[in-house]
């Protein structure tokens, strides 16, 4: 059913799946060596020699599946590297080497969710191959429901909109710039219009949130949404340089367009095929919203 409902640009590329990002922290470069060999088949690894370079790594790269550290660093111990990661990062994986025994540290870092789990030096390739796996495992499931606490909770606060809208609006022109800002704060778009339909074209009604990208009128996935009467895809091939994924999510009530909505975001791939049902959704509820509005209008 939902593959009827919208057009993919590059559905291969969309679909392509990426190796999980691992860091590896060691201040001695032959340890660093040895790290990314181990790994370099199954990951895109990044490699940092003290707490401090990890840390500008993460800001740059972004969340990592896991992290394995060293203990004994000049500067920074590996649990106080990890201890920073949490706040920003709090699905990452956190492994850490050590060859020495310091089980307060370790133990304190364990029972406070800052680390996953700890290895002693030396350590066989195989074995942490086994843990790194398993933790990735773990990354993956806590990211799936992360990922659907966020889209519930996104369709719920959109739901909310859209039923006060629905009951207290009186005039279509009331309705577009409060839907369009809930979808922009709940989906976290970069730029967003929203513009209203007549008679398959564009009207003089919109709104605008986030980074403005012109009128609707000369956006071609805007107008394929109106002829195909289908909403348009396009995850990691950006219409221009300033947003790679883009959406034309179209408004259709009784096979009838009554809007457009244009969202945006400057990363590729920032939101998932999930994501863009749970959007579809919500959209079809505000075709409801729209209709009811407009017939209480004319009446």
């Amino acid at each position: 059913m939902t593959s009827s409902l919208f057009s993919a640009a590059e559905p291969s590329k969309a679909n392509q799946v990426k190796k999980p990002k691992l860091l590896v922290v060691d201040d001695e470069q032959d340890n660093l060596d040895l790290l990314y060999r181990t790994f370099r088949r199954d990951f895109s690894v990044f490699r940092a020699d003290s707490g401090f370079k990890a840390l500008e790594i993460l800001a740059s790269e972004g969340e990592m599946a896991a992290i394995i550290s060293d203990q004994r660093m000049p500067e920074m111990k590996g649990t106080e590297f990890l201890s920073r990661t949490v706040s920003d990062f709090p699905d990452t994986m956190r492994i850490v080497l050590t060859g020495y025994t310091d089980i307060a540290d370790l133990i304190e870092a364990i029972n406070s969710g800052q680390v996953h789990k700890y290895i002693t030096k030396p350590w066989e390739p195989e074995q942490l191959k086994s843990i790194i796996s398993e933790a990735t495992q773990s990354y993956d499931l806590l990211k799936q429901r992360s990922e659907e606490l966020r889209r519930s909770q996104a369709q719920i606060h959109l739901l909310a909109v859209i039923v006060e809208i629905a009951q207290r609006s009186n005039q279509l022109d009331d309705s577009v710039l409060p839907l369009a800002n809930a979808f922009w704060q709940n989906f976290e778009a970069d730029a967003v219009v929203f513009q209203l339909v007549e008679n398959n074209l564009f009207t003089d009604i919109q709104a605008i949130c986030g980074n403005s990208f012109g009128d609707l009128n000369d956006d071609s996935q805007s107008q394929e949404a109106i002829t195909l009467r289908k909403s348009q895809i396009n995850l990691n091939m950006g219409l221009d340089q300033s947003f790679k994924t883009s959406l034309a999510i179209a408004i259709i009530f009784r096979e009838q367009v009554l809007g457009v909505l244009s969202m945006r975001w400057q990363q590729a791939n920032a939101i998932s095929l999930d994501d863009v049902v749970a959007i579809q959704q919500c959209a079809d509820e505000v075709a409801i919203a729209l209709s009811c509005i407009h017939y209480h209008f004319k009446s």
